[in-house]
C-alpha cells in the first residue's frame, strides 16, 4: 500500500510540475495562466491531450513538435519529473500528516521560483505570498517546536540577506530576500541559517563553473531551492553528524 501511494503522489507531482512550468514561464510575463492553451512556440499549434502527458509525452515524441518537428529542450521535462520525484519522496518521508502539505507547499514554491528566476531572473512577489500566506497558516495548524521557531527563522533569514543586499549594494535580489522570509516560516532559526549557508556553498560552485564557460549572472533562487530541500528533510540529521564529530 505504501508503494501504491507513493507512486500516486509521485503522478500527482508530474502533473503539478508542468502546472509550475506554466506559472513560472507566463507570469513573469504578465500572462495569463489559462489562455492561450499550450501551444508549439515554433508554428503556433495547440497540443492535445497527448502532446501534454507529462514527461511521457515528451519521451514518446523525442522532445519534438508533432506537427512542425521543432525541437524541445529538456528544461520543462526536468522540472515535472524532478517535482514527481520530490512529491513521492515527501510522502516517503512524512506519511499522510500536516507537515506533509506543508512539504508539498515547498516544493511547489521552489518549483515554480526555480523555473522564473532561470528563465527570466525573477521570483515574483505574488508567487511569494501566495505560498507565504499558505505556509504560515499551515505552520498555525502544524507549528515548529517551539512554535515561536518559525517567526524566528523568517525574521533572521529576512534580515540577514537584507544587510548582504545593503553591504553589497544590491547584490543579492529583492526576490531572494523575500524567498528567506518564507523559507524561515518553513525551517525555523536554525535550519534556516544551515540552508543559507549550503544555499552560498551551492551558489559559488555553481558561479565558478557556469562563469568560466558563460561569463553572465547566475540565478541564485536554484541554488537556494537545492540547498532548501536538503536542508528540510536532511537538515537534523546534517547537525547531529557535524556535532558528532567534536564529541
Amino acid at each position: 500500500m505504501e508503494l501504491y501511494y507513493t507512486i500516486v503522489f509521485a503522478l500527482i507531482g508530474l502533473v503539478c510540475g508542468s502546472f509550475f512550468n506554466v506559472v513560472g514561464m507566463r507570469w513573469p510575463k504578465g500572462e495569463s495562466i489559462v489562455r492561450p492553451g499550450s501551444h508549439c512556440e515554433s508554428c503556433q499549434t495547440p497540443l492535445t491531450a497527448r502532446d501534454l502527458v507529462p514527461v511521457f509525452s515528451y519521451l514518446f515524441l523525442r522532445g519534438k513538435c508533432r506537427t512542425c518537428g521543432a525541437t524541445y529542450g529538456p528544461f520543462h521535462v526536468i522540472i515535472e519529473a524532478l517535482t514527481g520525484i520530490l512529491f513521492a519522496y515527501a510522502y516517503a518521508q512524512l506519511g499522510f500528516s500536516k507537515e506533509l502539505v506543508v512539504a508539498l507547499l515547498l516544493i511547489s514554491l521552489l518549483a515554480i521560483i526555480t523555473v522564473s528566476d532561470l528563465l527570466y531572473t525573477i521570483i515574483q512577489d505574488r508567487v511569494l505570498l501566495i505560498f507565504g500566506t499558505l505556509i504560515a497558516i499551515m505552520r498555525i495548524i502544524s507549528p515548529l517546536q517551539p512554535w515561536w521557531d518559525a517567526i524566528l527563522g523568517a525574521v533572521f533569514g529576512f534580515s540577514l540577506l537584507l544587510l548582504l543586499s545593503i553591504l553589497s549594494k544590491g547584490g543579492m535580489g529583492g526576490g531572494d530576500i523575500k524567498l528567506y522570509f518564507v523559507l524561515g516560516l518553513v525551517l525555523g532559526l536554525k535550519l534556516t541559517f544551515l540552508s543559507l549557508f549550503f544555499a552560498a556553498l551551492i551558489g559559488l560552485i555553481v558561479s565558478i563553473i557556469l562563469r568560466r564557460g558563460f561569463g553572465k549572472t547566475i540565478p541564485f533562487g536554484p541554488s537556494i531551492a537545492v540547498a532548501t530541500l536538503i536542508v528540510y528533510f536532511h537538515g537534523e540529521a546534517i547537525f547531529n553528524w557535524y556535532l558528532h564529530l567534536f564529541t
